[in-house]
């Protein structure tokens, strides 16, 4: 392992995300005590729907990128933005045939979110192929500035909004408008600054949609729950459990450093180094997760008390979400299959994980409520931990 490029990568990743982390924090305890829980509710279902439509500017071409500048093929950068952004322009159309959908019954609030969603959706993920430029070239510290200032900003003009007004349209653009203006100007910055080379391999693009194939079943599962949630329970409910899964969900956004990381590295070496490498590592990142969960399960009341006493009903399931943690250390053999361009076992891991989650998020929130929700995201992630590693042992 290679101690210098995890430790000068990994503290700037990691001191970003604290950062991150912390504003995060900060725009949950104003949403969760100065707005109402229905348009908390509201707010969350409305962002749910766009993460699957946002599908559609071909997210998995992210990490083909950062692979191909690995390879030194930057070639390929201009292409997969131009390919991000045509395809983005049916999520922005299924956004307006949504926004069309509300207006027509009458529900002008989430007609007019789901119409600024779909003038945003083509272009906002398209521009933040930038990261994956940095990444591919280890520039971690920029990277990590670049996000700092991206979050940072974006929690600014989001707290602001929240203060003054309870709109869920002023609120909507207040983060729609932040995000794509900022990662505009950091993708221009990154292209003129950090490309030089002008290989091209015809297979990244290819290898990009495959990606993105692969986890549409996926990001749909990962979001199904909240629209469920929204259906069956109203948007109250939607509020609590979204209130109840944002610790945990911080907590395994930081494992996501390590992947990004690891990419770069394993994208270079020999499968067999590959493969010794996810042995050797899971161990101590699982190691390092479970004295995490301990602390968050003993720590949940007191941290919820404190900062959202509107929300203490959702402290038990916080705490039954934070079991999925563990689950975590599935970031290293899913880093090892992607960097191997294992598509068939990609594409067959995520098509069965995200299935049988999508089965059990249908049956278990009609008949257990919002513990049924809790329980199908923990059994699918803990079905996708094992059979990543059954994975990376057969590859």
């Amino acid at each position: 392992m290679d101690l210098n490029y995890f430790l000068r990568g990994g503290l700037w990743l990691t001191g970003a995300h604290i950062i991150i982390s912390m504003s995060s924090f900060l725009l949950a305890i104003v949403f969760a005590n100065l707005l109402p829980k229905e348009i908390f509710g509201n707010y969350r279902y409305v962002l749910s729907v766009t993460s699957i439509l946002a599908m559609a500017s071909l997210p998995g071409m992210n990490t083909a990128i950062t692979q191909a500048i690995a390879k030194g093929q930057a070639a390929s950068v201009r292409p997969a933005l131009r390919a991000k952004i045509r395809w983005g322009l049916l999520g922005g159309l299924a956004s307006l045939l949504l926004a069309s959908y509300y207006y027509f019954n009458e529900n002008r609030t989430l007609a007019m979110a789901f119409l600024i969603a779909a003038l945003f959706l083509p272009i906002n993920n398209a521009f933040e192929l930038y990261t994956s430029v940095l990444h591919g070239k280890k520039k971690f510290d920029v990277s990590a500035k670049y996000s700092t200032v991206c979050h940072t900003v974006s929690t600014l003009f989001l707290v602001t909004t929240v203060v003054l007004s309870n709109n869920l349209a002023m609120i909507l653009l207040s983060y729609f408008i932040p995000w794509t203006v900022l990662r505009l100007i950091f993708f221009n910055i990154t292209i003129n600054k950090h490309l030089t080379d002008e290989a091209f391999d015809s297979r990244t693009l290819s290898y990009g949609k495959h990606l993105t194939l692969m986890t549409v079943i996926t990001t749909a599962a990962t979001y199904l729950d909240r629209i469920l949630i929204f259906h069956y329970l109203g948007t109250v409910q939607v509020a609590i459990y979204s209130v109840a899964i944002a610790f945990p969900e911080q907590i395994k956004a930081m494992l996501k450093i390590v992947g990004t990381l690891v990419l770069p590295k394993f994208s270079q070496r020999k499968k067999e180094e590959v493969k010794k490498s996810v042995r050797i590592h899971s161990w101590k990142l699982g190691v390092a997760i479970l004295m995490a969960i301990f602390l968050y399960l003993v720590g949940a009341p007191y941290i919820f008390d404190l900062f959202f006493p509107n929300y203490t009903d959702s402290v038990f399931y916080s705490q039954l979400f934070a079991l999925s943690l563990i689950t975590g250390v599935a970031i290293l053999p899913n880093a090892a299959l992607q960097s191997q361009m294992a598509q068939k076992e990609l594409y067959l891991c995520n098509t069965l994980t995200s299935l049988l989650q999508i089965i059990l998020l249908f049956t278990l929130i009609r008949t257990f409520g919002l513990t049924g929700a809790i329980a199908a995201r923990v059994i699918g992630r803990f079905f996708n931990m094992f059979y990543m590693f059954v994975l990376v042992k057969q590859m």
